[in-house]
């Protein structure tokens, strides 16, 4: 039946299934893919946990199969010389990381964003992120032909008449390195989002402020700091989430074994029992289960206390 003109008659369900997938049937189709990549490698690899529980044969392979054992891995890590080492490790590098990421580039945008000149503004920001388009394999190379016996830190020393030093091999020195290159070559990004933010600052309290007498220094004490607090601690919060990653990659590249002493961190730990010598993937299994269970429980604390104490919500 028909009323000037418009179809009144009732659509069935198959019609209104095809009408959907003719409308949105592209869309998911295109999804399908990227979904199906996701479930298999990001949720369907959980299931190799069980591999924690178990007496792990590497020529065997598989999920399953393998001698339960319980938690006999769990006590054997700790019973591991290097474990709690490298848990330390990790904690002090990523204490240092989390507080210097947050400092550098709340310093450098403060700095960059008092700037007059457009050009210089322009020409820093883009110095300062460069580094973090840049592969650890690449910045790698580089640090270790400066930190080098031949290296440019030595001819500089020797120049002065210091004794040259193997910085890469020593353990006084090799933490210090890694923290100071994590942060050069990282901290761009945080330093752009804090931009962001100071241009986000309503610009008549500024000029309120100046009528008022303020100084340059008061005005971003009293202005500019205050702005961007709901930032600052969004990021501190998202970055005390991540405190048990090392950042493999650059440790992996960097550190050997007369370093081992304060360059091993979990990650490295895992993959040298798992994948070298005797190929413990079980125990590495559990260290890993560890982590995340730790990991979750930072994550939970820290959006705990942004919630109770700033009264924000991360999501």
């Amino acid at each position: 039946m028909t009323a000037a003109g418009i179809n009144l008659r009732p659509v069935s369900k198959k019609e209104k299934r095809r009408q959907f997938l003719k409308s949105q049937g592209v869309w998911w189709a295109r999804l399908l893919p990227g979904l199906l990549l996701t479930l298999i490698f990001k949720y369907g690899s959980r299931f190799g946990i069980v591999i924690a529980f178990e007496d792990f044969n590497y020529a065997k392979g598989g999920f399953l199969g393998h001698k339960w054992v319980g938690l006999d891995n769990f006590i054997y890590v700790f019973q591991l010389s290097g474990f709690l080492q490298s848990v330390k490790n990790t904690l002090i590098r990523q204490a240092w990381k989390v507080s210097l990421g947050i400092i550098v580039p709340l310093v450098l945008a403060l700095l960059i964003n008092e700037v007059g000149k457009k050009w210089f503004s322009k020409f820093v920001q883009t110095t300062f992120f460069l580094p973090f388009f840049l592969s650890w394999v690449i910045l790698g190379g580089v640090i270790n032909q400066i930190f080098s016996y031949n290296g440019i830190i030595n001819a500089v020393g020797s120049f002065f008449g210091a004794e040259k030093v193997l910085f890469l091999t020593d353990n006084r020195f090799f933490r210090t390195i890694r923290i100071i290159t994590d942060v050069w070559k990282g901290r761009g990004y945080n330093r752009v989002i804090f931009l962001a933010a100071l241009i986000g600052i309503d610009q008549s309290l500024y000029e309120a402020a100046e009528i008022d007498g303020a100084n340059r220094l008061q005005r971003v004490l009293h202005i500019t700091l205050p702005g961007i607090r709901p930032m600052v601690v969004r990021l501190s919060t998202l970055s005390l989430s991540g405190l048990l990653n090392g950042n493999f990659d650059q440790i992996y590249i960097l550190y050997n074994p007369l370093v081992y002493q304060t360059g091993d961190i979990i990650d490295t730990f895992i993959y040298r029992i798992s994948f070298s010598g005797k190929r413990q993937m079980d125990v590495g299994a559990a260290i890993g289960l560890l982590k995340s269970l730790l990991s979750i429980l930072l994550i939970g604390s820290t959006y705990f206390v942004a919630y109770k104490k700033f009264d924000y919500r991360i999501f």
